[in-house]
């Protein structure tokens, strides 16, 4: 369990959190950077999972089977490559570099993610779930798919706005709490200070390349977090880089994470996890060409509170 007010970071500080490798389904290696050890949130953004750049030339790619989810959005953003979307509400959806591909899981949903069989060479990109507040968990299931977000420049620096607001920009994609999330290009020798939401809690992904963020050098696949009360955020590369900035009003309630779930208690898990492996709830996935998830095991002891820094 994790979320509360009393483990965000008031004022701005530097956090460097190192990804662990993981397995995404089926041949998809990731860095976990959220939920880890020492961060579990930032604003309502409660999970990230960095892959790639992969050279999937000879390989199936990413091949995720239908699972389900509650209580939660997905964000799926691509660099590279192609994935195809396809979820029990009947959409199919092919998500391509700087397209925005949103699930609102609500009450519930099933979804599964694959590289088309013939696909680019390369896959990079991100996966990213937003938690949602207790007055809307339970909205009905949804998708969107936008595939052309508003984007703005200034001084080497390209953003995407992927989510909320930024610069200007306003992304399509609904969201239920005030959060950010923006894909930014820093061309070789960029020197550029982006105007911040002080009220929000911050992080910075570097995808690839090597940037300076508020003065320390974050190397690729590490996530800085940022704290709260930035105004604006220094950053810089001699080289280039691609990063992805994610950030939010710091989230109030506390959360119980536990597989692909987010809910309020270990009952409600618990049930979530019945559902699913009885076949109630969630739906079908059509057309996957496969078996879908089966739910692990529950953890012997109870799921308990924890802070979001724990």
């Amino acid at each position: 369990m994790c979320g509360g007010r009393t483990a965000v970071a008031a004022r701005p500080v530097q956090q460097v959190i190192a990804g662990r490798e993981v397995w995404l389904g089926e041949s998809t290696r990731v860095r976990r950077l959220l939920p880890t050890l020492g961060r579990r949130m930032v604003g309502a953004w409660c999970f990230i999972d960095h892959y790639g750049p992969d050279d999937i030339a000879a390989e199936p790619g990413m091949q995720v089977p239908p699972h389900p989810h509650i209580g939660l959005q997905t964000v799926s953003w691509l660099l590279d490559g192609e994935v195809l979307h396809r979820d029990s509400l009947g959409n199919e959806q092919l998500i391509r570099p700087g397209e925005l591909g949103l699930m609102t899981a609500g009450r519930a949903i099933a979804h599964a993610e694959q590289s088309p069989v013939r696909h680019p060479a390369l896959l990079h990109g991100a996966q990213m779930w937003v938690a949602l507040p207790d007055a809307a968990r339970g909205v009905a299931p949804a998708w969107q798919h936008h595939p052309d977000p508003p984007a703005f420049t200034d001084a080497g620096l390209a953003a995407t706005v992927i989510l909320g607001e930024l610069g200007g920009a306003v992304s399509p994609g609904r969201t239920y709490s005030p959060l950010v999330g923006a894909d930014l290009t820093l061309a070789p020798g960029t020197r550029s200070q982006l105007p911040l939401e002080a009220d929000f809690e911050h992080a910075v992904l570097v995808a690839s390349g090597f940037a300076e963020v508020d003065g320390t050098v974050v190397e690729p696949g590490a996530l800085l977090y940022l704290g709260c009360g930035r105004r604006d955020l220094r950053l810089a590369s001699e080289p280039g880089a691609r990063l992805l900035l994610l950030g939010g009003e710091p989230f109030a309630e506390q959360i119980v994470m536990w597989w692909n779930f987010v809910a309020r208690t270990g009952e409600e898990i618990a049930a979530a996890r019945t559902d699913w492996m009885h076949g109630n709830r969630f739906g079908t996935v059509r057309d996957y060409a496969g078996e879908p998830l089966v739910a692990p095991p529950l953890p012997a002891t109870p799921l308990k509170p924890r802070r979001a820094d724990g």
